[in-house]
């Protein structure tokens, strides 16, 4: 389940296959002059589009992710196996096409698994039943994990970790940890949870997470924004009772479930790192952390809060540097009055000091919003803008990935042509005095009438590191630009896992003569090497 590195010639037809025509695309795009053949593969991708030009520079380093959920889902369970690979192989590509560089994917919704597991039961939004495996037997996690990497995206495994059912309706197997160990759970608003209290729950939760990491090939652990139980019908989580009688030993009650949730999180982010340092752990909280009524580091915004209602005290985590990465849910208009994302999106940028930070934006709430103040029919634009003038922003994440692989209201058109329109590498993190060995034997093959540019990987030891090369950079230039220039979003033509692409599909090859190439190797930090060059 690990990713590739080199790749023989006969291998890498099939993936480039699949972006073969996002490759000469983007070489169609330079040659054509750029936005207006854009707008032309928007077309081709997507269908009709009606908007204005974007003429600002798209960024060369930008996470880019949607979050693609099962719980609450029926088309898993109803497509059986084919059909739902097929699917996910579908949705891959139209956010690929949109300018996504990650797909978060839920495998872990309600204490079951979207993948192959000891610990836990199949998921019931799998196979309709909890515990019910596939049929035909798949694993939809190393499925989805694979194809993503051989579109050159990132792939975060996406966890709940206390939830145990999503309704009341749910009947747990009688071989359920609950009826040998019921005090190690609560109840509220119908649904079973993990009491953050018992560390045997903790462990529990950790271990789960292991064996995921040590198996699977993720570039992420990803959790969500539940962790003590959202308040209902106008009522509060006060179901622990018996686990603070127990544990709380005359701790402030708020302050102690704050405690339980901390040490759940510095846990996962040890369990995370010893197994392998460069699997990022992230986080996606509710997108206020206190009103600055209740204390004066908070917001200019009156609605729930994490540190109060859900005892996540996400500040912390920044601090203590638990968390690699976090993705407020700033899923209001710019300016609703109780959670203005406007400000909230500043707020964050200005107090999360150690993560990266990315914007959870809405696409529906984002597209159905008019912005006034941009005289604009929706809030896209002034959304993507605000990010990227933000500096410590490092990109969006779009709930829920469904809307836009639905070009919900022309946003994937949007996205494609204007604000994601150009390959973007997930922003590097770690020792940046560090970087993957080069490619080498970088040639240009013709195969079957086609042309392709081919190089020999870095090689690997027998023990996967940080700074192994895992993906490459595919980089052209027209006669008379700089090649030495490496900045220019522009410029990129293909993330790949593989040792090969196409550069001349449908284009008549004499048309790239004269035109400089260039590959790097990223790691798994996505550090870049130096560049190995060839002119046609």
């Amino acid at each position: 389940m690990e990713r590739e590195g080199a790749a023989s010639p006969g291998e890498a037809v099939a993936p480039g296959n699949v972006i073969s025509k996002l490759y000469s695309m983007s070489i169609r795009n330079k040659l054509l002059g750029g936005l207006a053949a854009s707008a032309l593969a928007g077309v081709m991708t997507f269908g009709a589009i009606a908007s204005p030009a974007y003429t600002d520079p798209n960024p060369k380093r930008e996470f880019r992710g949607a979050w693609l959920h099962v719980i609450g889902q029926s088309q898993y369970q109803d497509m059986g196996t084919t059909r739902a690979k097929a699917y996910i192989q579908q949705q891959l590509d139209k956010l690929q096409a949109a300018g996504c560089n990650a797909v978060i994917f839920q495998v872990r919704p309600t204490a079951d698994a979207l993948y192959k597991s000891d610990l836990e039961p199949w998921s019931t939004w799998l196979t309709g039943k909890r515990g019910r495996a596939p049929q035909p037997d798949w694993d939809p996690m190393e499925f989805t994990l694979q194809e993503a990497h051989n579109r050159g995206m990132e792939f975060h495994a996406w966890l709940n970790p206390y939830r145990v059912t999503s309704n009341s309706k749910e009947i747990l197997p009688k071989d359920h940890d609950i009826y040998k160990h019921p005090e190690r759970y609560v109840k509220f608003n119908g649904q079973t949870f993990f009491d953050p209290a018992y560390q045997e729950n903790r462990d529990f939760i950790c271990k789960v997470v292991k064996d995921i990491v040590d198996r699977y090939d993720v570039d992420a652990i990803h959790i969500d924004d539940y962790f003590y139980p959202y308040p209902a019908n106008g009522k509060r989580f006060e179901n622990d009772n018996a686990s603070y009688a127990r544990f709380g030993n005359g701790m402030n009650r708020q302050a102690w479930r704050r405690k339980n949730v901390d040490l759940l999180i510095e846990q996962l982010h040890n369990t995370i790192k010893d197994a392998k340092p460069w699997v990022r752990f992230g986080v996606s909280p509710f997108g206020i952390w206190r009103n600055k009524k209740s204390d004066p580091r908070g917001s200019t915004s009156s609605g729930l809060q994490n540190y109060d209602d859900l005892y996540a005290d996400v500040l912390l985590w920044d601090q203590k540097g638990w968390v690699d990465y976090v993705v407020p849910q700033l899923y209001w208009s710019l300016d609703l009055a109780a959670a203005p994302s406007r400000h909230l999106a500043q707020w964050w940028n200005d107090n999360i000091k150690n993560a990266q930070l990315y914007i959870g934006q809405d696409t529906k709430r984002t597209m159905d919003s008019a912005d006034p103040k941009n005289r604009d029919t929706n809030e896209l634009d002034t959304k993507v803008r605000l990010s990227r003038r933000l500096e410590n922003v490092d990109g969006n994440v779009w709930w829920h990935g469904y809307w836009v692989t639905d070009n919900y209201k022309g946003v994937a058109d949007s996205l494609a042509t204007k604000y994601q329109r150009t390959i973007a590498l997930p922003p590097a993190w770690g020792d940046s005095k560090v970087h993957p060995d080069r490619v080498s034997h970088l040639q240009v093959q013709r195969y079957d009438g086609k042309t392709f540019l081919e190089w020999t990987p870095p090689s690997h030891g027998g023990k996967e590191r940080e700074d192994d090369a895992v993906m490459y950079v595919v980089y052209s230039f027209l006669p008379g630009e700089d090649t030495d220039d490496l900045t220019n979003s522009e410029t990129i033509i293909a993330v790949t896992p593989f040792s090969r692409v196409s550069i001349a599909d449908d284009v008549d090859p004499e048309s790239v003569r004269g035109m400089t190439f260039a590959v790097t190797s990223l790691d798994r930090m996505n550090r870049e090497s130096t560049p190995v060059k060839i002119k046609l």
